[in-house]
């Protein structure tokens, strides 16, 4: 038996990968369904000790988001596929970027095409929390546009990111690249998905609350909850 293939029997027995790969196939899913992304693009990566388990490229324009675990790519730090179904995906530099800068602190990625963060993505703008759930999180930063599969993209998403280490440490930390989605990087899986979606209703929050009034009709509100919960949120 080669090397490739006993190192590939390996992953396939290994009882935690396989256990992250149905994660993620599963969340995919449920992003999909609860419009946290879209056919158009997203992927979730998270690291198992030294490998990372990615959905494959085209995951939501070609299958849907109906992954099945052994579609999810097993790979290692050198972006390696040594097992799955496809391709891996352009955004793949930005995961590893993060599972490299910030894996101390956070093992689960999610980008998303959020549908109210999308919004603010394509108004290039950055997301301020209006809700006691997202006041963690502070200010989502809009970051600089540049294409997908650049190192460019992986530095302006690290860059937006650096500086929030103990939000990961406690859930997690966001940036929205302009023109192109929402970059998550939590605790663990759960800790993004959770973040992701959290955010995602702040946004639409404050969508919806521009049709209350004109202006900035939740400045008021934001600053009567961040005084309120001042005493009670811990740096």
């Amino acid at each position: 038996m080669t090397t490739e293939k006993s190192q590939q029997e390996a992953i396939r027995n290994d009882a935690a990968l396989n256990a992250m790969r149905a994660k993620i196939a599963k969340l995919g899913g449920m992003l999909f369904a609860r419009k946290l992304t879209d056919v158009a693009g997203g992927n979730i990566s998270a690291r198992v000790g030294n490998l990372v388990c990615i959905t494959p490229r085209f995951s939501g324009s070609k299958r849907q988001w109906q992954l099945q675990p052994e579609d999810v790519l097993v790979v290692d730090m050198d972006l390696n596929v040594l097992d799955g179904s496809g391709e891996i995906s352009r955004e793949s530099k930005v995961h590893f970027r993060l599972h490299r800068e910030f894996g101390e602190y956070g093992t689960g990625v999610v980008h998303a095409h959020a549908q109210n963060i999308l919004v603010f993505a394509a108004m290039n703008r950055s997301l301020p929390p209006v809700l006691e759930s997202t006041l963690k999180f502070g200010t989502v930063p809009c970051v600089e546009y540049a294409p997908a599969h650049t190192d460019d993209l992986s530095e302006h998403v690290a860059g937006g990111i650096r500086g929030n280490e103990s939000r990961i440490r406690k859930q997690a930390a966001a940036v929205i690249a302009a023109w192109h989605g929402l970059f998550v990087i939590g605790k663990d899986l759960d800790a993004a998905f959770d973040a992701v979606e959290r955010l995602d209703t702040n946004a639409y929050c404050i969508l919806m609350g521009q049709l209350l009034q004109s202006g900035d009709p939740l400045a008021e509100q934001r600053a009567a909850l961040e005084a309120a919960m001042a005493k009670y949120v811990k740096e």
